[in-house]
């Protein structure tokens, strides 16, 4: 089905990057249980093509984007499998960026990730979307020939590798703009030269593709009084074609008629994950703004979520079905940026850019509205599932923890759904939420008490917490790096200031409230005052490291310990 010409020269041999040879023997180890999803991958990447061609189309008259489609051609003989595209193709050099290097920062990182168990590796292979290398679990060798649209001659590049390291690159004849995947198939894979397999494979994956699939129809019974010579030269015609998937987009559905597999097979598919979504939210909202919003909450962190340099987005942006971008950054803050899904916008411009996106009404609207759905879920796993909360938590806890510093409106709506390490269990994992919190403790305390540390083990044994395990006050042991940043941000909830029980001033006798604590006070004053010379000679011999020395309330066996400002850093974020 390709439109290539098999006659040109070999072309220049090159050398892999290195990141991407020890991915692919990495990829065909550990995708082999999971071999169908190579034409998930290849078919995805021609909707992507196809995407930007219609996309750049809108503003380049130069450029059509009629009958845009997928074919997908299976020749036996020759064992091959042809992935075929009429999208915006490569030229020389974007085939060597794209093909021959991954340009990505955390590529070190990801291959540091990998674990070395076969079904964990896929899941991870999978959040990094190299989706065309996926071709060598099937292939021992695989051909692309691509063309860039708005190319006037037939010029076009060939690139051809059997994952040994190198591959050739070179000049190709083609006649029209697109790209061509030809998979030499391997002989114990030899199940994907079968129509009827690679169909249901698309079936499965890839029917909500907005873009016809196209394989060859079945032969249609032959007359018996047909011509052996009108037999023999119907064999020389190009079959017949017919389509595959429904090419129906999911998201214009009505919630009731798509299934919780088709939204599940949707996600794998658009958003490159291995694993099922924890949940999702579709929404078709009308009125003074009309769009259609698809949201995923995943089930698995990416390996870079917490990378600076990367902290890519999400969130698809369509106009009135037309894709325009990936990562629509202004469409979700960046502490929800492990939500994945898209919208779909009647009322943008088609050639809509990401400045125009700035300050924009509509899109603002539409970010205020996603944000309170996807916190609304969060809201309600956290309540009906918390099984499946905790494994929320456990994947984007630290994310959710940047909320107090990006998003006053949404605040407290954010720290309802915290979960910390307490003393009230006194071990680890055994997380409470506020709420919780705040039915526990004790008559007379407004306060809620926290302290941060490096390590679970050094915030529940830290000298500051002796008086409060002896009076049985209930302190959260927050150790997450992020989580001095957070505490800096979130003065209260529910009416409850936060207060570290490592900084300023304590006072703890509203709590106690009884005549025993009055004379505690009293006898409190009596010893300061007996240790009052000696705390004049520490201050003098540690007065250029410390502002004072004072007795404390806070200890009950330790002989002294460092208690920073209030408004001071941690002392462990200092080291």
């Amino acid at each position: 089905m390709s439109e290539t010409d098999a006659s040109t020269a070999n072309g220049e041999t090159m050398q892999f990057q290195a990141e991407v040879s020890q991915l692919l023997k990495l990829m065909i180890h550990s995708l082999y249980s999971n071999q169908e999803i190579f034409l998930r991958e290849l078919v995805s990447n021609a909707s992507d093509a196809l995407d930007k061609l219609r996309f750049e189309a809108l503003g380049n008259d130069a450029l059509t984007a009629d009958d845009l489609r997928i074919v997908v051609a299976v020749d036996k003989d020759a064992g091959t499998v042809t992935v075929s595209d009429n999208g915006i193709g490569m030229t020389h050099d974007e085939v060597v960026a794209n093909i021959g290097t991954i340009a990505k920062s955390g590529t070190r990182q990801f291959l540091e990730s990998l674990t070395g168990d076969q079904k964990t590796d896929s899941k991870l292979i999978g959040q990094f979307g190299v989706g065309f290398y996926s071709s060598f679990v099937v292939a021992d060798r695989v051909e692309l020939v691509t063309r860039k649209a708005g190319v006037e001659d037939d010029l076009a590049t060939r690139w051809s590798s059997a994952a040994d390291g190198s591959y050739t690159i070179g000049n190709a004849e083609k006649a029209t703009r697109g790209t061509d995947v030809i998979l030499h198939i391997k002989d114990d894979c030899k199940e994907f030269l079968d129509d009827w397999r690679l169909k249901s494979i698309i079936k499965k994956y890839s029917d909500h593709i907005t873009f016809p699939i196209m394989m060859a129809a079945p032969p249609a019974p032959a007359a018996e009084d047909d011509a052996t010579d009108e037999a023999a030269a119907s064999e020389n015609d190009a079959p017949e074609l017919e389509q595959v998937n429904d090419a129906k987009a999911l998201w214009t559905r009505p919630k009731s008629e798509v299934s919780e597999e088709e939204y599940q097979d949707f996600y794998k598919q658009v958003f490159h994950d291995f694993e099922n979504p924890l949940r999702w939210t579709h929404n078709k909202v009308e009125g003074k703004y009309e769009y259609t919003s698809l949201l995923y909450i995943p089930a698995r962190a990416p390996f870079d979520l917490y990378d600076a340099n990367q902290q890519r987005h999400g969130i698809k942006l369509f106009v009135q079905r037309v894709f325009i971008m990936d990562d629509a950054e202004k469409l979700m803050p960046r502490y929800l940026r492990f939500v994945r899904g898209l919208v779909d916008s009647n009322d943008l411009p088609l050639n809509v850019s990401r400045e125009i996106l700035q300050n924009n009404r509509v899109i603002e609207s539409i970010r205020s509205a996603s944000v309170k759905r996807v916190l609304g879920e969060l809201e309600k796993m956290a309540e009906k599932e918390p099984e499946q909360y905790r494994q929320f938590w456990e994947q984007f806890g630290a994310c959710l923890k940047e909320a107090p510093g990006e998003d006053f409106a949404h605040r407290e709506q954010v720290a309802k759904l915290y979960r910390f390490d307490t003393t009230h269990t006194g071990k680890q994992g055994e997380w409470t939420g506020l709420d919780d919190y705040i039915a526990r403790m004790k008559p007379g305390q407004d306060k809620i008490y926290y302290i941060t540390a490096d390590s679970f083990a050094a915030a529940k044994h830290s000298p500051h917490m002796e008086v409060f395990t002896e009076k049985g006050i209930e302190v959260l042991l927050m150790h997450d790096r992020v989580d001095e940043w957070m505490m800096s941000y979130l003065g209260e909830y529910e009416g409850k200031s936060f207060v570290s029980i490592a900084k300023g001033d304590l006072d703890l006798s509203g709590i106690e409230g009884d005549a025993a604590s009055e004379a505690d006070s009293e006898e409190k004053a009596r010893k300061a005052e007996e240790v009052g010379p000696t705390i004049e000679r520490i201050g003098k011999v540690l007065e250029d490291k410390v502002s004072e020395v004072r007795a404390s309330t806070r200890l009950t066996s330790s002989p002294a310990c460092v208690v920073m400002g209030e408004h001071d850093m941690a002392l462990h974020m200092q080291q």
